[in-house]
């Protein structure tokens, strides 16, 4: 192999080019370049003559049979969702997805977050009927069978909670990790077929401007649909990532609404009702509603705040991954909004006096995860570490202060169901000190 030498554009792209050692984005294309590689610089990099390679047990002996299913490896056991009823008393249960241990911009099935407030109900696909009425010519009811035989289309999208992020509205910062803070966001490709094609099927009275749709577990929560959303991007999901869906994301069919809040994804779907109006449901009347500072709007809320705005987070470093010794890193995140693709993203370490853009892994996909990337040299002092997205709709993500002026803040630690903390989407801050130690901060 041909030794590479560097080069002027090398040298340049090694150059700081933001605060605290933010470096060019082009650095990432080679980091020998860097001085990471075979040279010590970087967290545990080694020579080749450092030690003598030899055979491993497993290299000597035959390994395990093959399962039917595949599960992750013994060693990758840590890598699981955080749960909020581990012993699964009678109430709603939360489970988390680990975005500081996954790479790249799609969830696995078994860990895509959840919510189910009555646990998960066990639905006999043959038995379960989807009905469409209301303000139709010609009610129908579908069965699974019967989708199958509709043409699939698949896309990729982000499902996020309306109450993920809630922590960022405490007026101290709460010492959590990535999990915790932002694990109620997830992105899969979801399989089914577009709503339109059932709704023009059924024929559409003119007078219909709303649809109900229901859920088949126990609580059958329901939520009202502007009609244009389902006559748009709007798909009954029967398949994630190529496998028919989770128990837990809506088996053996949900309603997929790309870039709007979660609790609108209704899962075990069972019936859409067309109608003039909204329903006015507990749901979207009691509890994803937006209250607004007292003093400022007279104690008033915005209501059908819909679409999950844009949005970015650094998974590593984060809270738990800490650096070890002073060097080459990569930051890496997330990022995505409700309203169409990313545009950019640009990284601040020195809590937001300077930026530079971020690397956006392709393809970037419209209200999808997109993963971006930036090379950091850290000198081992104290630093800040901010991502701020923009999508290409004009859209950025506000920073903390920007939001909380706006919104304001809770008196006390938030949870999810304490129906003042939805629809955050500020700057999230991580201080390392000098000790490489991460921890969730407000800059």
């Amino acid at each position: 192999m041909k030794r590479r030498t560097r080069t002027p554009d090398d040298h340049n792209q090694a150059e700081q080019v933001a605060g605290n050692g933010l470096l060019h984005r082009r650095a990432l294309l080679g980091t020998a370049a860097l001085g990471v590689v075979g040279a010590g610089l970087g967290p545990n990099a080694t020579g080749a003559a450092a030690e003598q390679l030899v055979e491993p047990p497993w290299g000597l002996q035959a390994g395990n049979d093959t399962p039917p299913y595949q599960t992750p490896s013994k060693f990758a056991k840590n890598v699981v969702r955080s749960l909020s009823n581990p012993k699964f008393e009678p109430r709603s249960s939360l489970s988390r997805t680990p975005h500081h241990l996954l790479e790249g911009a799609t969830t696995p099935n078994g860990l895509h977050f959840t919510i189910n407030h009555t646990g998960i109900p066990d639905i006999d696909p043959a038995a379960h009927r989807f009905l469409i009425h209301g303000l139709v010519k010609r009610p129908l009811v579908f069965t699974l069978d019967s989708l199958l035989r509709y043409p699939l289309t698949s896309r990729p999208a982000f499902v996020e909670c309306g109450g993920n992020s809630a922590p960022l509205f405490s007026p101290k910062p709460i010492q959590a990790d990535l999990q915790a803070l932002h694990g109620l966001a997830s992105c899969a490709e979801w399989t089914g077929v577009k709503l339109s094609h059932l709704l023009e099927e059924c024929g559409i009275d003119p007078s219909a401007k709303w649809f109900i749709a229901e859920g088949a577990d126990a609580p059958h929560l329901m939520r009202s649909v502007p009609l244009s959303k389902g006559l748009d991007d709007a798909m009954i999901a029967l398949y994630q990532n190529g496998e028919p869906l989770m128990p837990g994301n809506g088996f053996p069919m949900r309603l997929l609404l790309p870039g709007w809040e979660g609790n609108l994804n209704i899962k075990f779907l069972r019936r859409i009702k067309l109608v003039t109006e909204p329903a006015m449901s507990f749901w979207e009347s009691q509890v994803y509603t937006e209250p607004m500072p007292e003093g400022k709007t007279g104690g008033k809320a915005y209501q059908f705040t819909f679409i999950n705005e844009v949005k970015s987070f650094i998974t590593r470093p984060s809270p738990g991954l800490d650096l070890k010794q002073p060097g080459i890193y990569e930051i890496s995140g997330i990022a995505y909004s409700g309203r169409g693709k990313i545009a950019k993203v640009m990284i601040s370490a020195d809590g937001g006096r300077s930026w530079a853009d971020a690397a956006l892994q392709a393809p970037v996909m419209s209200k999808a995860f997109t993963r971006f990337r930036l090379p950091w040299r850290w000198s081992g002092g104290p630093v800040i570490l901010q991502s701020r997205a923009w999508d290409d709709q004009g859209y950025y993500q506000p920073t903390r202060a920007e939001f909380i002026a706006a919104r304001g803040e809770l008196d006390a630690v938030p949870s999810v169901m304490a129906f003042k903390n939805h629809h955050i989407n500020a700057v999230t801050s991580w201080a390392v000190d000098q000790h490489g130690m991460v921890k969730h901060a407000y800059a």
